[in-house]
């Protein structure tokens, strides 16, 4: 029986073969998710990201355990949003706000 791999390990070969990329591919992920809210995509690339950077070394330097690290970001996590930025922070990241062009907002 054959098997075959899934987009997630598709995306992780990629992105291990191409450092360059993550940055890029972090932006988008943040850009889909802006459109479309689709939290379980977001934390499903998140985990791909994970495994590319090391997730023992994002648990040590977050301060969450690897099962808590991978828990969090997994499909059917809900995880608060200090270890979302805890992790993203040990990934090399920032969470900053972005102004909505086209926003509709009171002042």
């Amino acid at each position: 029986m054959r098997t075959f791999r899934g987009i997630g390990e598709i995306e992780e070969q990629y992105l291990r073969d191409h450092p360059e990329e993550v940055d890029d591919y972090i932006s988008v992920l943040f850009d889909e998710y802006a459109e479309s809210g689709d939290t379980a995509a977001l934390l499903s690339s998140l985990r791909v990201v994970s495994r590319v950077k090391g997730v023992s070394r994002i648990a040590e330097t977050s301060g969450l355990s690897r099962k808590g690290v991978q828990k969090a970001l997994s499909e059917n996590g809900n995880p608060q949003f200090g270890s979302v930025n805890a992790i993203m922070h040990a990934m090399g990241y920032r969470l900053i706000p972005q102004k909505l062009h086209n926003a509709h907002h009171s002042p």
